[in-house]
C-alpha cells in the first residue's frame, strides 16, 4: 500500500471541519456531472452523506492497520453491490471527491494533496472492485425474504422473522441491511438476532426511532407474507475475536440482538465460555426479551444474565448496564462485547477503559471512538 499516510491525515485535519460541506459539495458535483448515478440513490441523502463521512474517517484513522482496511472495504464493495454499482463509477467518486476536498480546505489545500488522495483512492477501489468481482460469481448483490413472523413486543419494539428465498450465509454478530417496499433505495441496518440456522431464517430486534422510514414501515406497517430487501452480511462484532474464556456482554435496548446471537453459537463450542449478560434499558416495561432470554440461560449453563434498569421511579434500583456489572462486582478478567446506541457504546467504552479493561478487550462493532452505527 503505497500511500503517503502523513499528508492523508494533514488535508483530512484541514477539512475535517467541515465535513458536511465537503460531503454536500461532493454529491452535488457528482450528480451534476454525471447524473445516471443519481438514480441509485433514495430522494433523501442525509443519511447517504453521514455514511461516507463515517467511511471515510474509517478509513483515513485505520491506515496503519492494512489488513483491517482491505477487510472492511471489502465488505462495503460486497454492500454496494446492491446499489448497482459499477467498476466504472469509482473514477468518478474518487475525481468529485477531491475536488470537494480542496474547494472547502479554506486556501490550504496543497498539490501534493491530490497526488496523495489519488493514490489513496486508487487502492480503496481496486481493493473494493476486486472484493465485488470476487463475489459476483457465486452471491447474489441482493435477497428477498419473506416475513414470517411479525410480533411487537412493546409499543416501539418489534420482532421480525424474515425466510430468505436463498441461503444466507452470515456469521453471529453481523447485521444486514434491510429495505421495505415503502421506501424503495432506502437501506437501514439491522443486527441479526440469531446464529445461523438450518432454517436460513433471520430474526431482527427492531426499535421504532421518532422520525425513522424504515424502522416505523417494519414495525407498523409490515406483516407476515410481505416481502423486504436484504442486504448482504456485514459487521466484525464476531466470536472469535475473543481469546478469553469468560465472556461479558453489555447490551442497551436492542443492541442485545448480535449479542444475543453470540449467545447461542456460543453453545455450539467445545469449550463454552461463561457468560456475563447485562442488558439495559430505560424502563422494566422496555426488558422485550425477557422470555427468550430465561430459555437460553437454561440451555446455556454458563450464562448469567442481569437486568439493570436505568429511569424507574418505583421499585426498581436504578442503574445501566455498566453500573450493573460494578455492583456485581464482576472480574473484569475477559473479553467485553458492548452494543446499543453511539452515545451508550461510546460512554461504556470509555467507563470500561477508566477502569481498566485493556483497549484490546473491548470489542464494539468498530474500535472505542470510531463511528458507530445508527438504526432508523
Amino acid at each position: 500500500m503505497s500511500i503517503d499516510i502523513g499528508l492523508i491525515r494533514k488535508s483530512w485535519a484541514l477539512v475535517e471541519p467541515v465535513a458536511d460541506r465537503v460531503t454536500v459539495h461532493f454529491y452535488a458535483k457528482l450528480f451534476a456531472d454525471h447524473p445516471h448515478i443519481r438514480e441509485m440513490f433514495p430522494p433523501a441523502m442525509d443519511v447517504q452523506r453521514d455514511r461516507l463521512l463515517q467511511a471515510l474517517t474509517r478509513v483515513v484513522l485505520s491506515l496503519e492497520d492494512a489488513d483491517g482496511v482491505v477487510d472492511y472495504l471489502g465488505q462495503l464493495a460486497r454492500d454496494h453491490r446492491k446499489y448497482g454499482v459499477l467498476p466504472e463509477h469509482y473514477p468518478a467518486v474518487g475525481r468529485c471527491l477531491v475536488i470537494a476536498m480542496r474547494a472547502n480546505a479554506g486556501g490550504a489545500w496543497r498539490a501534493e494533496y491530490d497526488a496523495a488522495w489519488i493514490d489513496a483512492y486508487q487502492f480503496i477501489a481496486d481493493v473494493m472492485i476486486r472484493a465485488a468481482e470476487q463475489e459476483s460469481a457465486y452471491v447474489p448483490p441482493l435477497w428477498n425474504g419473506v416475513v414470517v413472523g411479525h410480533e411487537m413486543r412493546t409499543r416501539e419494539i418489534a420482532v421480525i422473522t424474515v425466510e430468505p428465498t436463498q441461503p444466507y450465509a452470515f456469521k453471529a454478530g453481523q447485521y444486514a441491511t434491510v429495505q421495505t417496499s415503502h421506501w424503495p433505495k432506502v437501506w437501514r441496518p439491522y443486527s441479526v438476532a440469531n446464529a445461523p440456522r438450518r432454517d436460513n431464517r433471520l430474526t431482527f430486534h427492531v426499535r421504532v426511532v421518532p422520525g425513522g422510514w424504515v424502522s416505523t414501515a417494519l414495525a407498523h406497517h409490515t406483516r407476515v407474507g410481505d416481502t423486504l430487501l436484504l442486504g448482504p452480511p456485514r459487521g466484525s462484532l464476531l466470536l472469535e475475536r475473543a481469546g478469553t474464556p469468560h465472556l461479558i456482554f453489555i447490551a442497551g435496548g436492542t443492541g442485545l440482538a448480535p449479542l444475543k446471537a453470540l449467545i447461542e453459537e456460543s453453545m455450539w463450542l467445545p469449550e463454552r465460555p461463561s457468560i456475563d449478560l447485562f442488558h439495559g434499558v430505560r424502563h422494566h416495561g422496555d426488558a422485550y426479551d425477557v422470555r427468550d432470554l430465561r430459555d437460553l440461560r437454561t440451555h446455556h449453563r454458563r450464562l448469567r444474565v442481569v437486568q439493570a434498569v436505568s429511569d424507574e421511579i418505583d421499585g426498581w434500583r436504578r442503574e445501566n448496564a455498566v453500573d450493573a456489572l460494578l455492583n456485581h462486582r464482576v472480574s473484569l478478567d475477559g473479553d467485553v462485547f458492548v452494543c446499543g446506541s453511539p452515545d451508550m457504546v461510546r460512554v461504556t467504552a470509555a467507563r470500561l477503559l477508566h477502569t481498566g479493561v485493556p483497549a484490546h478487550h473491548i470489542h464494539t462493532e468498530y474500535t472505542p471512538g470510531a463511528p458507530t452505527l445508527v438504526y432508523s
